[in-house]
């Protein structure tokens, strides 16, 4: 595994990240790797027509299986080695790409919440056959919407999904293979609950980290 891609995670997720079992770490890593990726596509877009062309390049790969991926691509050889179901991970594509149309509202909200939830349903599949979707999808859903209120700063956009996260419940426990996840919603609840503009604001966020990554809840 290259760790250079471990280093272009957030700070959180890699705080997230550490407490995931041996099992679990690879599959993990590559999802919360590939959506970074997205993110900075989608962040940094410039030319909206750009963004997408290389979002559908990454669709296009997910179109294909794995075996007939190009070489070379350190993030293409990790969700290879991960054993994720690579078919899955077009709707995070597609989450990530509703976020480029001209306003932001309730359908895109919910096409990106879902895209991102997919994703962790595939880490649900290939760690814990025996986790409960529905759940992973919430708390997974919820996260999205969180993360994504705190990276909007201020503004009516900001607020509306902001308000749209914190309609939805609390994530319920995680399964040990999922306490990533577990972190990740609970950290980033907390967080616009607070005020506060990042997951890790204040002391109590790393307490809060223990006893989720650890509890599950």
């Amino acid at each position: 595994m290259d760790r250079t891609l471990l280093e272009t995670l957030p700070l959180v997720q890699r705080l997230a990240l550490s407490y995931a079992p041996a099992a679990a770490f690879e599959p993990t890593a590559a999802l919360l790797a590939l959506d970074t990726r997205l993110a900075g596509i989608v962040r940094t877009r410039g030319e909206p027509v750009i963004a997408q062309l290389k979002l559908a390049w990454w669709r296009e790969r997910f179109a294909q299986e794995p075996d007939h991926w190009p070489l070379g691509e350190p993030l293409l050889a990790l969700l290879r080695a991960s054993g994720l179901a690579t078919g899955r991970l077009a709707p995070l594509v597609d989450g990530w790409e509703a976020l480029l149309a001209e306003r932001l509202d309730e359908a895109a909200l919910m096409q990106f919440a879902q895209g991102r939830a997919e994703g962790w349903l595939a880490v649900a599949e290939r760690t814990d056959g025996e986790a409960d979707a529905g759940a992973v999808r919430m708390a997974a859903e919820g996260w999205a919407l969180a993360d994504l209120a705190l990276h909007l700063g201020d503004g009516a956009e900001a607020e509306m999904v902001r308000q749209a996260a914190l309609s939805l419940p609390p994530a319920e426990r995680m399964p040990r293979r999922l306490r990533p996840l577990a972190v990740l919603a609970g950290l980033s609840r907390r967080a616009l609950e607070r005020g506060a503009s990042d997951p890790l604001d204040g002391p109590g966020a790393m307490m809060v980290a223990m006893r989720l990554g650890i509890a599950g809840r």
